[in-house]
C-alpha cells in the first residue's frame, strides 16, 4: 500500500543559526543534530508531518546569508527553490538581527515562491531591550509574519497555519518587493531585454538580469554559454555599469530600512547588553583562553569522573559477565565457537557498549555549551592559534577532546563547514593520544626507564604534538595550497540551554555513531579474534604470532621481539590491549610479573622505540570507524592507516638506531 501524497510542500529557509533545524525537528519529530553554530546544515533534509488532516512535506534547506553563488549551500538553496517550486517558503528570521536577516528576504521576494516569515527568538530580543511589532511588519511587507520562540515550540504551528492558508489562496500573494535604485533601473531593464528568450526554464528573467548586475559567477557563466555570440552586448553593458551591484544592494537596504522603521524599536544608544558584558571577558585575548581552558577541563573532568566508572562497571558486570556465561550457554559446542562468541562477538559489541557512557556524557556537555552560545566564543578565542595549521578556531575543540577519547573528538569535526579544514581536523585529531594509550606509557615507562621514567614519559607525550604540527603544515599546503580561509562567524546571544534540544542532539549523535561505526568494530573484532585464535587456539601459536615472527627482520631494526610487534597490532582493537597481550606472550599474569619479564630483556633504546610507536601507532578500530564515518570514504580511512603505520615505523627505527649510537643498549 503506497503512502499518501503530501497535500503541500513547505520549505524552511533562513540564514545560519536562526533556528530552522529546531522548527524542523518540532514538526517532523526527527532528531536532526542542532547546534548553536553558523553554517552547520550543508544539505537539504526532508520529512513529513500532519496538520489539520493534511500530510505536509517539510524540506529544511541549508542556511544561507544570501542567494549569491558564494557557497555550495547558497547554490543548493536557490536551485531547490527555483526548480522544485515548494508551495510555500517558511523563512525563519532571528529577531535580534532582524535587519540583517531581511536581506535574504529581499532576494527571495524576486523568486517565484510565496513566503511566510517566522520571527524567532522574540524572547531574546525582548531581553535585549528590543520591541518588535509583527503585525506592523506584516502590513509593511504584505507578507504573513508570525512571532516564534522555536526553542519552546511557541508560534510554530501558527506559522504552519499561515503557510497552509497562503498555499490554498495563492491569489492573495501580493508582496511589497524591493527595487533597484532609480539610477540603474533602466540598465536592469536593458539587460533583461537582451537576455529574454535565453533564460533557463523556471528562472525569472528579471532575477537573472539582477544577478548579472551583481556579478553572480554561476549565472554569468550560464548565460554566457546560452547566449553565445549574443553575449557581447550584454557583456559591454555590464562593463559600462560595473558599479551596478551597489545599486542592487542599496535598493535592498533602503527597502529594509522602510520595512522596519515603524515595526522595530531598539534599546537606547549606549546601553550595554548582558551578552556584551560577558563577551568582554569571554572573548578577551588572555582571559578568554583562561576561561576556555577552565571550561574544557571541567567538561573533560566531569565526563571522565562519571564516564570511566560507568565504563568499568559495564566492562565488568555486562561484557565480562556475558563472556563468562557463554561456556555454560554453549556447553558441548566446539571450543572455537565458544571463544568466538565470548571474545570475538561479545568483545566487539562490548567495545561499542562501554564507549556509550563517555559518548553520552561528552555529547551532553558539548550540547550545553553549544546551545548556550559559548562554543562560538571558544572558536573565536582559539582562531589565531589554529591558523598556522590551516585550521580555524573550531578545530581546537575536536583536538582538545582527543585526550579523553578520539571517537567523539573525531565526530565533533562535523561542526567545521569548510570541507578541507574538516578533512584536516579529521586526520589530525586521532594523533592526540587518548587516555588508554597514555596509560600504557605510564605503566611501561618505569619498567623500561626506571628513575628516568617521568622525563621519558613527558618526551613521549610531546611526540604526537610534534606530528600534529608537522602534518598540519603538510596538509595545509596539500589541501588548501597554503591559503588561509577567512573565519567569519556570528557570535549568537547567550541563552538558556534547552533540555529537549540537548537530549535530541545527544540521541542523534549516539545513533549516528552506532549506525556508522558498530558494524566496522564488530567485523574487525571478529577478524582479530580469528587471527589470534587459529590454528591452535592459543595466541602464542596463532596466525597473528606467526606474522609477528615473520616481521623479525623489521623488529630487529626496532630492537623488539616479535611479541612486542604483536602487542602493537592488538592495540588496534583497544589501546590498552598492549598490556594484556604482553602479559600473555611473556608469560606474566599481573603487572609485577610483566615488569619482571620485560625488565631484563628490553634495552632502554628498544623500550623508547616501542613506546614511541605506541603513541603514534594506528588508532583503535573505534576511532578508525569514526574516521570512516566522518570522511565518508573507505579510501581516506585506509590512507590514514597507512600514514600512521609509516609514521610509527619511521620514528621507531630512528629512535632505536639513534639510541644505540648514544649507548642506550642494543
Amino acid at each position: 500500500m503506497s503512502e499518501p501524497s503530501p497535500a503541500f510542500t513547505i520549505a524552511l529557509a533562513g540564514q545560519p543559526n536562526v533556528g530552522k533545524s529546531t522548527v524542523y525537528n518540532f514538526l517532523t519529530g526527527e532528531a536532526q543534530y542542532v547546534s548553536n553554530w553558523p553554517g552547520k546544515t550543508s544539505e537539504t533534509r526532508a520529512g513529513t508531518f500532519e496538520f489539520e488532516g493534511d500530510l505536509i512535506r517539510l524540506v529544511d534547506l541549508p542556511g544561507t546569508y544570501s542567494l549569491s553563488a558564494n557557497s555550495v549551500e547558497e547554490q543548493i538553496a536557490r536551485e531547490y527553490i527555483i526548480e522544485q517550486r515548494p508551495d510555500v517558503l517558511l523563512v525563519i528570521l532571528d529577531a535580534v538581527t532582524l535587519e540583517r536577516n531581511l536581506y535574504l528576504v529581499a532576494e527571495l521576494l524576486h523568486l517565484p515562491v510565496k513566503l511566510v516569515l517566522g520571527i524567532n527568538r522574540m524572547d531574546l530580543a525582548a531581553g535585549q531591550g528590543m520591541h518588535i511589532e509583527p503585525q506592523v511588519l506584516e502590513a509593511a511587507l504584505h507578507v504573513p509574519v508570525v512571532p516564534l520562540v522555536a526553542q519552546h515550540g511557541e508560534g510554530i504551528r501558527e506559522a504552519v497555519a499561515a503557510a497552509v492558508r497562503l498555499a490554498r489562496s495563492p491569489q492573495s500573494w501580493q508582496p511589497n518587493r524591493p527595487v533597484i535604485r532609480a539610477d540603474h533601473q533602466q540598465v536592469l531593464a536593458a539587460v533583461e531585454d537582451l537576455i529574454r528568450g535565453h533564460v533557463p526554464a523556471h528562472y525569472p528573467p528579471g532575477w537573472i538580469a539582477m544577478k548579472l548586475l551583481e556579478g553572480d559567477r554561476v549565472v554569468t557563466d550560464t548565460m554566457k554559454a546560452r547566449l553565445g555570440a549574443a553575449w557581447a552586448p550584454v557583456h559591454d553593458l555590464l562593463v559600462q555599469h560595473d558599479d551596478a551591484f551597489l545599486a542592487v544592494a542599496g535598493g535592498r537596504y533602503d527597502w529594509i530600512a522602510r520595512m522596519v522603521r515603524a515595526a522595530v524599536v531598539r534599546p537606547r544608544s549606549g546601553e550595554v547588553s548582558q551578552t556584551d558584558r560577558i563577551d568582554h571577558i569571554a572573548t578577551h585575548p588572555f582571559w578568554g583562553v583562561v576561561i576556555l581552558l577552565a571550561v574544557m577541563a571541567a567538561l573533560f573532568g566531569l565526563t571522565f569522573a562519571l564516564g570511566v566508572p560507568l565504563q568499568g562497571w559495564l566492562e565488568q558486570h555486562v561484557v565480562q559477565a556475558a563472556a563468562a556465561a557463554v561456556p555454560a550457554l554453549l556447553r558441548g559446542a566446539p571450543d572455537w565457537l565458544v571463544s568466538l562468541a565470548a571474545h570475538g562477538i561479545i568483545g566487539g559489541v562490548g567495545t561499542v557498549l562501554t564507549l556509550l557512557p563517555i559518548l553520552v556524557l561528552f555529547f551532553a556537555g558539548m550540547g550545553v555549551l553549544e546551545d548556550s552560545g559559548y562554543m562560538a566564543r571558544a572558536a573565536f578565542v582559539m582562531d589565531r592559534w589554529m591558523h598556522p595549521f590551516g585550521l580555524h578556531g573550531k578545530s581546537f575543540l575536536p583536538l582538545s577532546f582527543g585526550v579523553g577519547c578520539n571517537v567523539p573528538a573525531v565526530m565533533e569535526s562535523r561542526i567545521i563547514e569548510e570541507p578541507s579544514a574538516r578533512r584536516i581536523t579529521i586526520l589530525l585529531t586521532p594523533f592526540v593520544p587518548c587516555f588508554p594509550r597514555l596509560s600504557v606509557v605510564v605503566l611501561l615507562a618505569p619498567i623500561f626507564f626506571g628513575a628516568k621514567a617521568l622525563a621519558y614519559s613527558l618526551l613521549l607525550f610531546s611526540l604526537p604534538l610534534i606530528f600534529i604540527a608537522l602534518y598540519g603544515k603538510i596538509f595545509h599546503e596539500l589541501f588548501q595550497k597554503g591559503k588561509h580561509n577567512a573565519f567569519i562567524m556570528e557570535l549568537p546571544l547567550y541563552q538558556k540551554p534547552s533540555a529537549r534540544a540537548i537530549l535530541k542532539s545527544v540521541g542523534a549523535r549516539v545513533v549516528d555513531f552506532l549506525q556508522g561505526a558498530s558494524t566496522i568494530i564488530l567485523v574487525v573484532s571478529v577478524a582479530m579474534w580469528a587471527l589470534s585464535y587459529f590454528p591452535g587456539g592459543q595466541i602464542e601459536s596463532s596466525y597473528l604470532a606467526l606474522w609477528g615472527r615473520q616481521l623479525a627482520p623489521l623488529s630487529r631494526l626496532l630492537g623488539m621481539d616479535w611479541q612486542m610487534a604483536v602487542a602493537l597490532i592488538t592495540s588496534m582493537l583497544r589501546s590498552e590491549n598492549t598490556l594484556s597481550t604482553l602479559s600473555v606472550l611473556y608469560g606474566a599474569g599481573a603487572q609485577h610479573g610483566l615488569a619482571a619479564a620485560l625488565a631484563g630483556q628490553i634495552a632502554p633504546a628498544a623500550g623508547l622505540a616501542f613506546l614511541s610507536m605506541q603513541v603514534l601507532f594506528v588508532p583503535c578500530v573505534a576511532t578508525l570507524a569514526a574516521v570512516r564515518t566522518e570522511s565518508k570514504s573507505w579510501g581516506w580511512m585506509f590512507a590514514y592507516v597507512a600514514l600512521r603505520l609509516a609514521t610509527a615505523l619511521a620514528v621507531g627505527v630512528l629512535v632505536y638506531q639513534v639510541g644505540r649510537l648514544l649507548g642506550w643498549g642494543a
